[in-house]
C-alpha cells in the first residue's frame, strides 16, 4: 500500500512541479506582466519609493486598529518566504541545470514579480474584519468573492477557496514546519555533532531529542502569543538574518572578485544548456535547455513562492489602503528574494571554483547537499561550514514562523477562529515530531500539496486579471497622473466608503 501511495504522489508532484505546473506559473506571470505595462520596470521609481523608500526615511503612519505597519508585514513575509530554498534551492538548481540555471531563476522572479503583485492588489481588495476585528485576507476571499461573483464560476470560486485552503494546512505541517525543522537539525548535526557520540533514546539520537525541544519552546513563545508576536519577532530577525548572510557572502565573493566576469559569462553562455553550444545532436541540445530551464524557473519559484498565494495571507492584513500599494511590496518581496539572496549564494557557489565554469559541472564528490557549505568552506574554512549551517537554521526556523499564520488564517477560514488557536498548539507540537522523524515520504507528499495550492490561485488570477488591470489604472490615475476619479479601494461598499473617509483626513 505504501508503494501505491509513493506512485500516486510522485505522479501528481510531477504534474504540479513539471512541465505543466511551470508553464502556467510562468504564463500567468507574463499576462501579468503584459496587462499591466510590466509596471515592475515601467513604474520602478513608484514601487520603489513605496517601499524600500518607506524602510530607509519615515514609515507612513496609518490608523488602524486592526491592521499593522507595511514594514512589519513584509518582515513577516520574508521570513516565512527567504527559507532553505534560498541556499538548498540554489545548489540544487546550479548542480542539475548548471550555472545557466541561474539565469532562468532571474527570468521566473522578473515575471513572479507581477504575480506576487497581482496577489496582494486582489487580497488587499477583497478583504474583510474577522469576529476580533482584524483583517483576514487571501485567495480563499478573492476565489470565494471575486471568482465566485461571476455568473460561469458561481460556486467554483468557493470550492476553490477551500481547496486552497486544505492544501495550505496540510503544506503548512510539512513543508512548513517539519520539513524545515527537519532540515535544522540535519544540519546541526552535520557541522557541530558529527564527532561526538551524543547517545539516543528510545533509538534517536538525543541530539535530535534537545534539538527539538528547543526549538519547540522557542516555537511555542512566539506563535502562540498571536500574530502580533509573530510579526514582532520577525521584524527584529529578518533585518539581521539577512544583512548577516549577505555579509558573509560578500566576504566570500570580494575573496574571488577576480572571478565574477567568468560568473556572469557562463551564467548567460549556459543558459541554453550545458552541452547545448557545443554541436550535440539538436534533440540532445533541446533536452539540455529545457532542462536549464525548468530547474532554474523552479527552483525561483519554489524560493519565492510567486503564484502559491501563500504570503498574501499575511499582507492582507498591512495598514496599507490602497490595493496597488500593497502589491508594490510583492514585487519588493521577490526583488529581496530572488534577485538579492538567490542570487548572492549562486555567486558564492560560482565564483569560489565548486563548480568548473567551463562546463557547469561540480567536481565528483560534491552534490546539491553539500554544495553551498563546500564553497564557504573552501573560501573560509570550517567556520564557513558552520556558518552555512546557523544561516540554513535561522531561514528555515523563521519559515516555520511564518507559516504558522498562513495556516492559522486558512483553518480560521475553514472553521473560525477558536478552531485556529487549536490549531497553533498542534502546529507547535508538529515541531518536535519534525525533529525526530525520518522518511522522507511525508516530505514528498507536504510539497505536493505545497505545488497544489497554486492551482486554484492561478486559475482565480487569471479570471480576475482584468480587475487588475482596472486597479492598477485607477491608482496610476490618481496616484501619479493625479486625475480626479473615483477610488477603487475594496469591493466592500462599507470598507470602500470607511477606507475613502480614512484617506480624506489624511490617514493614508
Amino acid at each position: 500500500m505504501m508503494n501505491e501511495v509513493i506512485k500516486i504522489n510522485d505522479a501528481i508532484n510531477g504534474f504540479v512541479w513539471g512541465t505543466v505546473g511551470l508553464i502556467l506559473l510562468m504564463v500567468t506571470g507574463l499576462i501579468c506582466s503584459v496587462i499591466t505595462g510590466f509596471f515592475q520596470i515601467t513604474h520602478i521609481k513608484e514601487w520603489w519609493k513605496n517601499t524600500f523608500g518607506i524602510m530607509l526615511g519615515k514609515a507612513r503612519i496609518v490608523n488602524d486598529a486592526g491592521a499593522l505597519s507595511q514594514f512589519r508585514v513584509f518582515c513577516t513575509v520574508l521570513c516565512a518566504t527567504v527559507g532553505t530554498g534560498n541556499i538548498a534551492g540554489v545548489s540544487t538548481a546550479i548542480c542539475v541545470g548548471g550555472p545557466g540555471a541561474v539565469f532562468w531563476m532571474w527570468v521566473a522572479a522578473f515575471l513572479g514579480m507581477m504575480i506576487k503583485y497581482s496577489e496582494n492588489v486582489l487580497g488587499v481588495y477583497y478583504r474583510r474584519r474577522n469576529n476580533e476585528g482584524a483583517w483576514s485576507g487571501g485567495p480563499m476571499y478573492y476565489l470565494q468573492d471575486g471568482l465566485g461573483a461571476k455568473k460561469q464560476f458561481k460556486g467554483i470560486g468557493k470550492v476553490l477557496g477551500i481547496l486552497f485552503c486544505i492544501f495550505t494546512i496540510l503544506a503548512s505541517f510539512g513543508i512548513g514546519n517539519m520539513g524545515q525543522i527537519n532540515k535544522i537539525t540535519i544540519n546541526i548535526e552535520s557541522a557541530f555533532l558529527s564527532d561526538i557520540d551524543v547517545g539516543t533514546y528510545l533509538g534517536i539520537s538525543k541530539a535530535n531529542w534537545w534539538i527539538g525541544i528547543v526549538l519547540t519552546i522557542a516555537a511555542a513563545l512566539i506563535i502562540l502569543g498571536g500574530i502580533r508576536r509573530v510579526m514582532a519577532v520577525s521584524e527584529k530577525l529578518l533585518p539581521i538574518m539577512v544583512i548577516t548572510y549577505l555579509a558573509g557572502c560578500l566576504v566570500v565573493i570580494v575573496m574571488h572578485i577576480g572571478t565574477i566576469p567568468a560568473v556572469f559569462a557562463s551564467i548567460f553562455r549556459l543558459s541554453m544548456g550545458r552541452k547545448a553550444l557545443a554541436g550535440g545532436a539538436a534533440g540532445t541540445a533541446v533536452q539540455l535547455l529545457f532542462n536549464t530551464m525548468k530547474n532554474g524557473c523552479k527552483r525561483g519559484v519554489f524560493s519565492n513562492e510567486a503564484g502559491l498565494g501563500s504570503s498574501v495571507i499575511v499582507h492582507c492584513n498591512s495598514c496599507a489602503r490602497e490595493p496597488v500599494r500593497q502589491g508594490m511590496w510583492g514585487i519588493a518581496e521577490v526583488f529581496v528574494d530572488t534577485m538579492v539572496i538567490c542570487t548572492m549564494t549562486a555567486l558564492v557557489v560560482l565564483s569560489s571554483g565548486t563548480i568548473d565554469l567551463a562546463t557547469g559541472y561540480a567536481p565528483e564528490g560534491i552534490n546539491d547537499a553539500t554544495l553551498v557549505a563546500k564553497a564557504f568552506g573552501m573560501s573560509l574554512g570550517r567556520p564557513g561550514e558552520w556558518f552555512v549551517a546557523l544561516a540554513i537554521t535561522m531561514f528555515a526556523f523563521t519559515t516555520v514562523l511564518g507559516w504558522s499564520f498562513y495556516g492559522a488564517k486558512a483553518v480560521e477560514y475553514l472553521m473560525g477562529i477558536s478552531w485556529s488557536r487549536i490549531y497553533r498548539v498542534l502546529f507547535v507540537f508538529l515541531v518536535v515530531v519534525g525533529a525526530l522523524i525520518e522518511s522522507n515520504l511525508a516530505w514528498d507528499i507536504s510539497d505536493t500539496f505545497n505545488g497544489l495550492m497554486m492551482f486554484p490561485n492561478l486559475i482565480g488570477l487569471l479570471v480576475l486579471s482584468p480587475l487588475v488591470v482596472r486597479l492598477t489604472r485607477n491608482y496610476i490615475d490618481r496616484r501619479i497622473k493625479g486625475k480626479d476619479v473615483e477610488p477603487m479601494l475594496s469591493y466592500d461598499p462599507n470598507i470602500q466608503s470607511e477606507t475613502e473617509r480614512a484617506i480624506e483626513k489624511g490617514a493614508d
